[in-house]
């Protein structure tokens, strides 16, 4: 795994942080689009991340 790339593990707290962020009562629009477009990209790296792991443990049990 590259340097820069985060682990499962902090991408999943980051997530669940822009989701709490949302889901506060004074959030300003512009925040909570932005908070909206963080989530996604880092659902879309935990879903990698699960992704490539699943490919190797398929590749090991084969």
């Amino acid at each position: 795994m590259g340097e820069n790339k985060k682990s499962f593990e902090e991408t999943m707290k980051k997530l669940e942080e822009a989701s709490a962020k949302l889901k506060s009562d004074n959030i300003p629009l512009e925040e909570a689009i932005r908070c909206y477009e963080e989530g996604v990209a880092y659902y879309k790296e935990c879903i990698e991340i699960l992704d490539k792991a699943e490919q190797k443990i398929q590749t090991l049990t084969k």
